[in-house]
């Protein structure tokens, strides 16, 4: 079977058993599940096996595209490392449990798959009996059911959530892959192609069972690559029909074959793997940064070009991985297809800029290299610099070392990556919810939204929270959060913000600030007791701010309409990549090659207006996701849609999916100014912009800034202020720089007259001044004159103070004549400094002193002679 028949047949053998078939979702999972990405196809489901949502199905099989970030250094120096990788899996909601699992997969294996049953072996959790019993009565021999402990065989997300004991089934690819013994032998040899398992636990992040799960349930996990290297008789992952087709590709930019060297295997295979991979994170919103699943896109993108460098490859080779990787697999994801060129623009970008970094990075190796012959070792440090500034992978500056016939301190290279691993630990943890939101979202379930029909409502106060936790009542000036059965009020989601308003009880009122989604679809509302005290279980009526919910309305319609303006404007790779949607503003990120001109950011602004005012209807409707995306919708990045989706057209030109709140029509706008435009990071930019009176109110301040610049420059003509400007600013460069000649001349003047006061201290010129209503540039300017002066006569030093204002101010300039003497600047006013309390510091030939006592100068001043005879003779 090819990959795609493997992954068909796969899903049409669970439907024939009663699964509903579930698309994939995103790589970016939810934030409440407090994953960085999505690591199983069983993600998606999680509030199900909590028991936070009732499940839609009792059953459902998926093709979950998944990744995991812990393989990225494994890639390419195994057979079957990858770190994207499609999940094949089939999931039981409280309905059927182990026998019907553990029954189905042996099944789909032997029967469908056609895999020999003497071929298989099993492991089980080292105390489930039951499963062990299972495997017995479907025929697979004792000797081939391997027990295993905690760490290989009970699985969890590793952050708080559900998990339990799991049974995985291996298949022996036989004596050329490795010795006899099975799993906890070798697992070249015997690869595992399924892990079935049985979620029956509430755990937290450290695998801690915390309590048994309302309902015994099924997750399991089948690699679509690992199948497809059984079911074709190849080596590894990579000789599959699934990646050799991007393989190929890596071979082609090379002119390097696989197969024929190990290191250059080595770099074949993370040019493919990663190009694809990098291909899906795009695909699904993962913009490049410096930190969580941006730094991982970024850091794979990054041993991209460096090993395509190394196999000699100086041309760009991103755009063919990601043109491969959207033919090879854009019928099973379509979102690779909708959003090709902008993945391309992403991708290319980066690898553009990186292009130059590794540029800069290997003049750092080069000169470390010089450095480290003399020991043989190039430090540690430097190994960890090249890694994480410049993006060197591990295993290239190894090479390149040993190439230098020198070695890597490769100890405290693996402590700085663990102190790195451990900050990234903390950062992919960091926003996760408190486990009291996590209870009380299992305890009273979704929250009924009724804002896209009324800005009032009444509800109950299921859940408050004060600081300390839950709480049964909160008095006036307590901060809470606080959930309610039904809401007016919008939570945070798609860009938008949440709503602010007011929540009164029959005994109090709180002032809303905020509201914010939890798991399970719970609306989590922050704010203040404003008066009297409110109490778990009250009646509440909520009332949305309507002036600031009507702004965000505007601002939203109008993101639409920007966003199809500048994919007008630029071409249709300019698809929205990251949005805030205020009151009565809006930012927008989108990918482009360069900074917007000017002149087109007003055509743009132009046109948006022109859109508003056709006053053309907005027209919001469900309809399930397949039929809206039939119909032209656009699916923003990083959102997460089910079987129904809420659709919004504006007018006849721009249909989106969208959750968000809008106004009725697009004359309601009224009118959309946009502010600026700007660069965020590689190949991204970003407008901001205001809207209705927020836009009117902008315009009427530009026109008074306007008038006042006119009256400044003595004009009533607008046009003609430019011109007028321009003559002011010639005329003030021209006298200050005639300002400039005089006072050089006054400063030279200066220089003469204070030279005159030049003393001999042990053979040293010195001169000492008080310089009344000279500043520190002054200063400063006077005595470097000074030194250079000095310089014909050898040894010598300037000093020269100020006391005016109540402080003090001295500044040392010496000659490189007097260093070589062993005297600096700061060693000069060492003495001074503590006159007028403060300190000293500088360079050696320059040094300046700051005190607070002004009155003392002279008395600081008057020190220096003896200090200068001082260090004269200590030298």
């Amino acid at each position: 079977m090819d990959g795609a028949e493997i992954r068909e047949t796969f899903l049409r053998f669970f439907e024939e058993r009663d699964h509903r078939r579930v698309p994939s979702s995103s790589l970016i999972p939810p934030p409440e599940t407090g994953l960085l990405l999505t690591v199983a196809g069983m993600i998606q489901f999680i509030p199900y096996f909590l028991g936070q949502t009732p499940p839609p199905f009792p059953r459902a099989v998926t093709v979950q595209k998944c990744f995991r970030a812990l393989d990225i250094e494994n890639v390419g120096h195994t057979a079957r490392h990858l770190t994207l990788f499609e999940m094949l899996g089939n999931f039981s909601f409280g309905d059927y449990f182990k026998r019907d699992a553990c029954s189905w997969g042996l099944e789909l294996v032997t029967g469908v798959f056609g895999i020999d049953h003497d071929r298989l072996w099993v492991t089980v959790y080292e105390t489930d009996e039951e499963t062990i019993g299972i495997w017995q009565e479907l025929g697979m021999p004792t000797e081939r059911i391997v027990r295993r402990g905690k760490a290989d065989n009970y699985w969890s997300t590793h952050t708080a959530g559900p998990g339990g004991p799991c049974s995985e089934i291996f298949v022996d690819r036989g004596p050329k892959y490795g010795p006899e013994g099975g799993p906890a032998v070798d697992e070249e040899r015997f690869m595992e192609i399924w892990n079935l398992v049985f979620i029956q636990d509430e755990v937290d992040a450290d695998e801690n069972v915390l309590g048994e799960l309302p309902a015994k349930s099924i997750d399991t996990g089948s690699s679509l690559e690992r199948v497809a290297t059984v079911l074709q008789g190849v080596d590894n992952l990579f000789e599959t029909d699934l990646i050799r087709p991007l393989l190929e590709v890596a071979e082609s930019l090379s002119g390097k074959r696989h197969g024929e060297d190990e290191r250059t295997d080595v770099s074949l295979k993370i040019i493919t793997e990663h190009g694809r991979a990098t291909t899906f994170l795009v695909a699904d919103g993962v913009l490049p940064s410096n930190e969580g699943r941006g730094y991982v896109l970024r850091r794979m993108l990054r041993r991209v070009v460096s090993h395509a460098r190394r196999l000699g490859v100086e041309t760009p080779v991103m755009e063919r991985l990601v043109e491969i990787t959207v033919e090879r697999f854009g019928s099973a994801y379509p979102e690779l297809v909708e959003n090709q060129a902008y993945i391309a623009q992403v991708v290319s970008s980066e690898e553009e800029r990186f292009a130059a970094t590794l540029r800069q990075g290997l003049t750092l190796f080069e000169t470390e290299v010089s450095r480290a012959k003399g020991t043989g070792v190039v430090p540690g440090d430097v190994v960890f610099k090249l890694h994480d500034t410049y993006g060197f992978p591990r295993e290239l500056t190894r090479e390149l070392v040993e190439d230098a016939g020198l070695s890597v301190d490769e100890e405290r290279f693996d402590a700085l990556m663990a102190e790195q691993r451990e900050r990234a630990q903390k950062a992919a943890k960091r926003g996760k919810p408190g486990e009291e939101i996590t209870a009380v979202a299992g305890e009273v379930g979704a929250t009924e939204f009724l804002g896209y029909e009324t800005l009032q409502a009444d509800g109950r106060l299921l859940a408050l929270l004060t600081d300390v936790g839950r709480a049964p009542v909160a008095g006036e000036g307590d901060e809470v959060r606080f959930v309610l059965d039904r809401t007016p009020f919008y939570a945070e989601s798609g860009g938008q913000v949440g709503d602010q308003g007011l929540v009164r009880t029959t005994s109090g009122l709180i002032r809303v600030t905020d509201a914010q989604l939890g798991p399970g679809a719970v609306i989590v509302h922050a704010g203040r007791v404003e008066s009297g005290e409110v109490r778990q279980g009250d009646e509440a009526h909520g009332e949305v701010d309507r002036e600031r919910r009507e702004a965000t309305m505007r601002a939203h319609t109008a993101t639409h309409v920007v966003h199809w303006t500048l994919k007008h404007v630029l071409g249709e790779h300019a698809r929205q990549a990251g949005s805030l949607v205020a009151p009565g503003r809006l930012r927008f990120d989108f990918p482009h090659h360069s900074a917007v001109p000017h002149d087109v950011l007003e055509q743009a602004e132009e046109l948006a207006n022109r859109r508003l005012a056709e006053d053309a209807p907005v027209t919001i409707y469900e309809t399930t996701f397949d039929e809206a995306k039939n119909q032209g919708a656009i699916a923003l990045f990083g959102e997460k849609y089910g079987e129904f989706v809420r659709v919004v057209e504006v007018g006849d030109f721009s249909i989106e999916l969208c959750g968000g709140t809008h106004v009725a029509r697009t004359g309601n706008v009224a009118l959309i100014r946009i502010l600026h435009e700007a660069s965020i990071g590689a190949g991204m930019r970003r407008v901001e912009a205001i809207v209705g009176p927020d836009a009117l109110r902008e315009i009427n301040l530009e026109r008074r800034l306007l008038a006042e610049l006119m009256e400044a420059l003595g004009t009533n003509d607008p046009h003609a202020a430019p011109a007028r400007a321009r003559e002011v600013i010639d005329r003030i460069k021209r006298l200050e720089s005639e300002l400039g000649r005089i006072r050089r001349g006054d400063r030279d003047a200066l220089v003469e007259r204070l030279l005159g006061s030049v003393e001999d201290v042990t053979g040293v010129s010195l001169l000492v001044a008080e310089l009344p209503g000279e500043d520190a540039d002054a200063l400063r300017e006077l005595a470097l004159a000074l030194r250079d002066r000095l310089e014909r006569s050898g040894a010598a030093a300037a000093v020269l103070g100020n006391g005016d204002g109540g402080k003090a101010l001295i500044v040392a300039s010496v000659t490189n004549a007097l260093v070589e003497r062993g005297v600096t600047a700061p060693e000069l006013l060492e003495q001074a400094a503590k006159a007028i309390e403060g300190g000293a510091g500088g360079k050696a030939i320059l040094a300046f002193s700051g005190g607070r006592r002004g009155a003392a100068l002279k008395e600081a001043l008057g020190s220096i002679p003896a200090r200068l005879a001082e260090l004269l003779d200590e030298r």
